[in-house]
């Protein structure tokens, strides 16, 4: 049985002046105790999809399905079943970590004691037990992060929507957030995880779907997203920065790629991205090629293709790009 389900999910935003179409005829579907990753740049319409799945937000067309429950008809409904962090941690900063997990219990209709209860019980699983009757002024990011998405499992949802949960988290605090998704998924909770991180998504959902200006672009694995773009890849940076475009050239003849749509050019970082037909035997004779028509490399590797490479390959920019 699939947990999530939505069909033709259409939301335009209008003004005086213009109108936006945030999704345009989106369908998603997530099976039960999942993680669907949806991936795409700032306002490619994954967080309206969101506001849509939870009840926030109604459609103007389509429809969407939570546990069996429709979004719109059953709100109700769908509200006491599903958890949501979004981007902005949703804590008030006046009140402790332990009051701000009181007060989320007894707004889902916890009693007082089953409340208190269950705050412990998730300070102690999100490791904040010692910071506990702190105020939240004295917490760092990490940590707000963290009682953000203990709040939105307060009431123990079947269905968990995470809105971009990692972002502005240092390296440590991310990967830690990793492990608590992790673990909600081996206890049967199904996630929609919003991310601009490619290796997010790579690294925590079972299937993805790639959206770009309010539509689906892609969906598949990661590993079947990456095989839209190909083997191995050459990654050169050189060391002139008006020597680029001409290293794109002399490397595109040698290694007898036809396709331009297959290798990028980052001037700003002098880095060229190529197919390595033939593996190491590819970077071998590209490292001739420069070296013999004087192209100073500055660094030079083989890699597999990432999603970042998908995202481009898809859109033509890549997915930290911010979009008007």
């Amino acid at each position: 049985m699939a947990a999530i389900e939505a069909t033709g999910l259409v939301k335009t935003f209008r003004s005086r002046k213009n109108s936006v179409k945030a999704l345009d005829g989106i369908d998603l579907e997530v099976p039960e105790g999942s993680v669907l990753g949806l991936l795409g740049p700032n306002g490619a319409g994954k967080t309206t999809a969101v506001r849509v799945l939870t009840t926030l937000m109604a459609p103007d067309a389509g429809s969407a399905r939570v546990l069996g429950h429709d979004v719109v008809k059953e709100a109700d409904t769908v509200r006491g079943l599903v958890g949501l962090s979004g981007q902005y941690a949703a804590v008030d900063e006046l009140l402790t970590g332990r009051e701000n997990l009181w007060m989320f219990g007894r707004l889902y209709r916890l009693s007082s004691s089953q409340a208190k209860q269950r705050a412990d019980e998730l300070l102690e699983t999100f490791d904040l037990t010692d910071a506990a009757d702190r105020i939240l002024k004295t917490y760092s990011g990490g940590m707000r992060r963290r009682l953000d998405l203990a709040g939105s499992l307060i009431a123990h949802p079947k269905v968990l929507f995470l809105d971009e949960p990692t972002t502005g988290l240092d390296p440590r605090s991310r990967l830690d957030l990793w492990q608590i998704i992790r673990d909600r998924v081996s206890e049967g909770v199904t996630i929609l995880l919003t991310t601009q991180y490619l290796e997010e998504a790579d690294e925590l959902a079972d299937s993805i779907v790639v959206v770009d200006h309010g539509s689906v672009i892609a969906r598949g694995t990661a590993d079947e997203l990456k095989a839209k773009v190909g083997g191995e890849r050459i990654e050169i940076v050189v060391h002139d920065p008006d020597d680029t475009a001409r290293a794109l050239e002399l490397l595109t003849a040698a290694l007898e790629i036809t396709d331009p749509d297959a290798t990028t050019l980052d001037q700003h970082n002098k880095r060229i991205t190529l197919p390595a037909p033939g593996g190491s035997t590819a970077l071998v004779a590209a490292i001739r090629t420069l070296d013999g028509a004087g192209v100073r490399i500055a660094d030079v590797g083989l890699r597999r293709p990432t999603l970042d490479d998908v995202f481009l390959s898809l859109t033509g920019h890549a997915a930290e790009e911010v979009e008007s």
